[in-house]
């Protein structure tokens, strides 16, 4: 989604336990929004500004979430970290 108004719908409506964050490779979308300023592609700060979301809620869906639907992730971060890709 690229718009407030949808992913505070969708926070609104959707636990937060049930949301994982994902975008495109930044860039893949080139435009800009003419009422931001910003570009289209920058879908961190849509859950960064919906109000429905505590910081709690917030860290479940940007990462949280994630680590629990694809437990194996997280040793293959903290490898890559290591330096030992």
């Amino acid at each position: 989604m690229y718009h407030q108004p949808g992913i505070d719908l969708l926070t609104k409506v959707v636990p937060a336990d049930n949301i994982l964050f994902a975008s495109e490779m930044v860039g893949a979308v080139k435009g800009i929004d003419p009422k931001t300023g910003q570009y289209f592609d920058d879908t961190k700060r849509y859950i960064d500004g919906t109000p429905n979301l505590s910081a709690a809620d917030k860290q479940k869906v940007f990462e949280g979430n994630t680590l629990e639907v694809y437990p194996r992730l997280k040793a293959q971060i903290e490898k890559q970290a290591r330096g030992n890709v």
